[in-house]
C-alpha cells in the first residue's frame, strides 16, 4: 500500500510480467480467440490495398498497378451513388427504429409472466423464427403475399376487397422487409434483455409495492434503469452496422419493379464485384462502407458516454 498526498492508501500496481506470471492460465485460454481474430480478421486486411490498385490475379497484390483513390472517385461520381446511399440508409434506419425498442418491450412483457409454462411457450414461439434460413423466409413472404393465391389476398377478397400486388409495389418493399425482419429477430434480440432483467433485485419490487407503486411505475423506475446499460451498448453496436445491410434477403426479394428502392450498397457490391469481377472497385466501396460504420460507432459511443456514462470504450 502507498499513501497519497490526501492520506488515502492505494494498492501498488503489480508489474505486467508479474501479473502475467500469476494468471498465465487465463492468458493461455485467450490464445485460441486471439489466433482466430488475428488470422481471420486482421491478416485479411492486407488485401485492402487492392482498393487502391488495378488488381489482377496474375500480377498479385504488389504487381498490380497503383491507382490511388481513383475507384473511390469513380464510386462517388457514379449515378448510382446517391440512390444506393439513400436506399441503404432508408432500410437500415427504418429497421433500427423498430428493431431496437421491440426486443426491450417483449423482454419486459415476458418478464412479467408468472406462469412458467406460458412463459416458456411464449419464449419458444418468439425465438423460433430466428432459426429459419433467409431463403425459406423469403419463400414464405412470396407465398403469403402472392397476388393470386396468397393467404393475405385471400383474406382481403373474403372481406370483399380487391387483391393487392404487395410484391409488385416498390413503396411496399421497405415495410415488407422491416416487418418480416421484426418477426424473425425480435424474439432472439430479447434474450439479452431477459438475461439482464433476471439480475434485478426482487426486493426493489417488494419495497416499491409496499410504497404503493403499480406495475407500470415499477417497470419504469426499476426494470428500465436496470437494463439501460445493456440497451445503450446494444444501440451503440447497432449504430456501427447502419451501413451494413445484409444483401442475401434484399437480393432474394428484389425484382425489376422494386429495384429502384431495393438496390443497396451490399447488393451492388455483390453484383459488380462477383458477377462482373470488378474486385478493386468493390473493395473500395466496401472500405468506404466500413469507414462510415466506424465513424458512426465512434460518434454514437461518444454520445452514449456523454449522456448516460455508459459506453463500449
Amino acid at each position: 500500500m502507498s499513501a497519497t498526498h490526501t492520506g488515502v492508501m492505494r494498492p501498488h500496481k503489480k508489474p505486467p510480467l508479474k501479473r502475467l506470471a500469476e494468471s498465465w492460465q487465463l492468458y493461455v485460454l485467450l490464445l485460441p480467440t486471439m489466433a482466430y481474430m488475428l488470422i481471420f480478421n486482421y491478416v485479411p486486411m492486407y488485401g485492402l490495398q487492392i482498393a487502391f490498385r488495378n488488381y489482377e490475379a496474375r500480377s498479385g497484390f504488389w504487381g498490380s498497378t497503383w491507382l490511388g483513390v481513383r475507384y473511390f472517385h469513380d464510386f462517388f461520381a457514379s449515378p448510382q451513388f446517391s440512390q444506393l446511399l439513400i436506399n441503404t440508409l432508408r432500410i437500415s434506419l427504418t429497421s433500427l427504429l423498430f428493431s431496437f425498442p421491440l426486443p426491450i418491450l417483449l423482454a419486459l412483457l415476458i418478464n412479467e409472466v408468472r406462469n412458467g409454462r406460458v412463459k416458456k411457450f411464449v419464449q419458444n414461439i418468439t425465438y423460433a423464427p430466428y432459426f429459419i434460413s433467409t431463403v425459406i423466409l423469403v419463400s414464405i413472404i412470396n407465398v403469403f403475399l402472392s397476388k393470386t393465391d396468397g393467404l393475405i389476398n385471400q383474406l382481403i377478397r373474403a372481406m370483399g376487397g380487391n387483391s393487392v400486388d404487395f410484391l409488385g409495389k416498390a413503396k411496399l418493399f421497405v415495410p415488407i422487409y422491416v416487418i418480416s425482419s421484426l418477426w424473425q429477430h425480435t424474439g432472439w434480440g430479447s434474450i439479452i434483455y431477459i438475461a439482464a432483467l433476471s439480475g434485478v433485485d426482487l426486493e426493489l419490487h417488494d419495497a416499491a409495492q409496499i410504497d404503493g407503486a403499480n406495475l407500470i411505475q415499477r417497470i419504469c423506475h426499476i426494470n428500465l434503469p436496470c437494463i439501460l446499460p445493456t440497451a445503450v451498448i446494444m444501440f451503440v453496436l447497432s449504430c456501427g452496422h447502419i451501413m451494413s445491410v445484409g444483401y442475401e434477403k434484399i437480393y432474394l426479394m428484389q425484382n425489376a419493379i422494386n429495384l429502384s428502392v431495393s438496390e443497396v450498397i451490399s447488393t451492388y457490391v455483390y453484383k459488380v464485384g462477383l458477377i462482373k469481377v470488378q474486385f478493386s472497385y468493390t473493395t473500395a466501396i466496401g472500405l468506404f462502407n466500413n469507414v462510415i460504420n466506424v465513424a458512426l460507432l465512434l460518434i454514437s459511443n461518444y454520445m452514449a458516454r456523454r449522456l448516460t456514462d455508459v459506453s463500449l470504450f
